[in-house]
C-alpha cells in the first residue's frame, strides 16, 4: 500500500459532507422526505448521502444548496467536498469481493489515528493470520470459490499494512481479547498455534497494545456490551466513531452520551485485563498447549 494509497479515504469526506448537508436540511425546515422530493430521489438514497454512505455529485450537492438557501461560498465549499467523495479508496480493487457495506468501514479505519477494540469471540481482523482468515471466510461462506476466498483473504491482508504506515503515523491499536479467543480453536490446532505467535509478535511493535481479560475477572462492562470498536481519526474535525460488528450488518454510533458509554466501557474492560507482559505469557501457555 503506498503513501497516496493510505491517505485516500473518501469515507470521511463522505461523512463530513453528510453532515454539513443534513445541517443546511435542518436549518432550512426540511424534513428529509420533503428534501429527498425536492432532489427527485427516494428517502432511502437522501438518507444514505446524510449518513455519508455513498458518494454524491458535485451538481447533486449544488442543487441540495440552492433547495436549503446556502451561500455561495459555501456551496462552492461543498461541491468540491463532494468531488473528493468521488476518489477511489485503495480497496476499490476489492469491491467485488467485499461485504455489503464493508467499504464504510475499511474506509474509516483507513482514516483512523487509533482503534480502540474489545473482541468476545475472534481475533480482530487487523491482527488476523492468513490460516485464521481462511478458515473464518470457509466457516461462514462454504459455497465460495476459492479464488473469491483468496481475494477476501488478501484485502485482510493488505488492510494490515496500517500498522506499520510511515505517512500518516501507524494506526495504534489497543486490542483486549476475551480468554475464551485463545480458547476457541480455528481452522485446528496448527493454524491457532500459528495466530497466538503472531499476536505476540505484533504485540511488540510500538503502536500496539493486545491485552486479554481472563476469565477469572468475572463480570464486567464488556460481558454486557459484547465486541465494540472506537475509532479516533487523524483528521480532528471527525468525531470519535463507535462501531458495532453485526452478523447482519454494522452499526455506527457518534452521538457523544453513546460514545461516552462506550468509552466507559472499554476503561473498565482494560482495568480488568491482564498487562502486556501477563498477556503475552498466556498467549505463549495457550499456543503450547496448541502445538502438544
Amino acid at each position: 500500500m503506498s503513501d497516496d494509497e493510505e491517505l485516500t479515504s473518501p469515507t470521511v469526506f463522505r461523512r463530513q459532507l453528510g453532515r454539513e448537508l443534513r445541517a443546511l436540511r435542518e436549518h432550512a425546515g426540511y424534513t428529509i422526505e420533503a428534501a429527498a422530493n425536492k432532489m427527485e430521489i427516494s428517502r432511502a438514497k437522501y438518507g444514505r448521502i446524510e449518513h455519508g454512505m455513498v458518494s454524491v455529485r458535485s451538481l447533486d450537492v449544488k442543487q441540495m444548496c440552492e433547495i436549503f438557501g446556502a451561500s455561495k461560498k459555501l456551496t462552492d465549499a461543498l461541491m468540491e467536498v463532494a468531488r473528493k467523495t468521488r476518489q477511489k479508496g485503495w480497496w476499490h480493487s476489492f469491491r467485488n469481493v467485499m461485504p455489503e457495506t464493508f467499504d464504510m468501514y475499511v474506509g474509516l479505519e483507513t482514516a483512523a489515528k487509533e482503534l480502540l477494540q474489545y473482541d468476545t469471540e475472534l481475533v480482530p481482523g487487523l491482527l488476523q493470520t492468513e490460516d485464521y482468515t481462511t478458515a473464518l471466510i470457509h466457516a461462514d461462506r462454504p459455497d465460495l470459490e476459492e479464488a473469491v476466498v483468496e481475494h477476501r483473504v488478501a484485502l485482510r491482508q493488505k488492510r494490515q499494512r496500517l500498522l506499520r504506515r510511515v505517512d500518516p503515523p501507524a494506526l495504534e491499536i489497543t486490542a483486549v481479547l476475551s480468554e475464551g479467543i485463545l480458547r476457541r480453536p480455528v481452522g485446528g490446532g496448527q493454524v491457532m498455534a500459528r495466530q497466538l505467535a503472531q499476536l505476540n509478535k505484533l504485540g511488540r511493535l510500538p503502536n500496539v497494545s493486545i491485552r486479554v481479560i481472563p476469565f477469572s475477572a468475572g463480570l464486567h462492562l464488556g460481558v454486557l456490551s459484547r465486541s465494540f470498536e472506537i475509532l479516533r481519526f487523524l483528521d480532528a474535525t471527525e468525531p470519535t466513531t463507535i462501531h458495532l460488528d453485526g452478523y447482519s450488518g454494522d452499526l455506527y454510533l457518534e452521538r457523544p452520551d453513546g460514545v461516552a458509554r462506550y468509552e466507559a466501557a472499554f476503561a473498565d474492560i482494560l482495568s480488568r485485563s491482564l498487562d502486556e507482559k501477563g498477556s503475552r505469557d498466556l498467549i505463549a501457555r495457550a499456543a503450547e498447549e496448541y502445538m502438544r
